[in-house]
């Protein structure tokens, strides 16, 4: 079996040529804007979400250009959300991925505009017909990722984590792991299931799939709310200890390390229980899930 750490680095030197191509140059009225697009988007980053397309779209031999767009797209949405959430309006970081943000390489607005194209270059990618051939299949794409990504998602989740801040009391462990399913999950969920809807997969295995990743998004939450307590600054290529200075409704928080270690194992374990349906093409989504809680960074 391909180690995981090669495939992983290896995925993501195909999501970062497909991202090349997929976003405009830096020419034009508009170059700035498309400079700081694709510093927000091409190199670093874990690139975790697309590697979870790419190995979902394996298990049902989808064409390869199908799904390095899809995970391109993906991409795309997870840098805007990046973009957007480090601007001072939310959580006001200067570092991401151990290089000034956007607001700080180029200015506010940029940054602002940055997110809102990238959004949209999303959505277009995955409703051109070179994603795949069926408009149903990209319909679907594009429904999916907007309900994840959209108010009752990442957005609805980042909503309920500047409330949490301002909140007299404290959310209880059910707000806490609802806020982080919609933050956090809903987007590695759809990554999850993306493979499953271009390979138009029976249901059994899609809702394995996409359990698998409700899964291992919820442990992956944990691990870098522990990652925040314990990392350096230049192990997470950003700030860190910035979640309890900023009242941050977090399972670490309260749960207590030790607690919330122990459930993000159990979520693991899970996690690759959903996977017990799959062959051993399966084995490196296995190694996903315990890697997200051995990580480092």
């Amino acid at each position: 079996m391909t180690d995981l750490a090669e495939a992983l680095t290896a995925a993501a030197a195909e999501v970062d040529a497909a991202l090349d191509d997929l976003l405009p140059p830096e020419e034009g009225d508009e170059a700035s804007l498309f400079a700081a697009m694709r510093y927000a988007t091409i190199g670093g980053g874990k690139k975790m979400r697309a590697f979870l397309v790419l190995e979902s779209a394996r298990q049902f031999a989808v064409a390869r250009n199908s799904a390095l767009r899809t995970a391109a797209a993906v991409e795309m949405l997870h840098a805007y959300s990046l973009v957007h959430d480090d601007l001072p309006a939310m959580d006001d970081d200067d570092l991401r991925r151990g290089k000034p943000t956007v607001h700080k390489a180029w200015d506010e607005a940029t940054a602002i505009l940055v997110g809102d194209a990238l959004q949209t270059a999303a959505f277009a990618t995955l409703a051109h017909e070179d994603t795949h051939p069926d408009p149903a299949v990209r319909a679907e794409l594009v429904l999916r990722l907007a309900q994840a990504a959209g108010c009752r998602g990442m957005v609805g989740g980042q909503m309920l984590d500047i409330l949490a801040e301002r909140a007299e009391a404290p959310l209880d462990e059910a707000r806490i792991g609802r806020l982080q399913l919609l933050k956090t999950g809903k987007l590695i969920e759809f990554s999850a299931e993306a493979g499953a809807v271009l390979g138009k997969a029976p249901t059994h295995p899609r809702h394995a799939l996409t359990n698998y990743g409700r899964d291992i998004g919820a442990a992956f939450q944990i691990a870098d709310d522990l990652l925040d307590l314990t990392a350096t600054a230049e192990d997470m290529g950003k700030a860190t200890g910035k979640d309890a200075a900023a009242n941050k409704a977090t399972l670490v928080g309260y749960l207590g390390p030790d607690r919330a270690r122990a459930h993000a194992e159990r979520l693991v374990e899970q996690a690759k229980g959903h996977l017990d349906s799959f062959d051993d093409r399966a084995d490196l989504l296995r190694a996903l899930a315990d890697h997200v809680i051995r990580r480092r960074n």
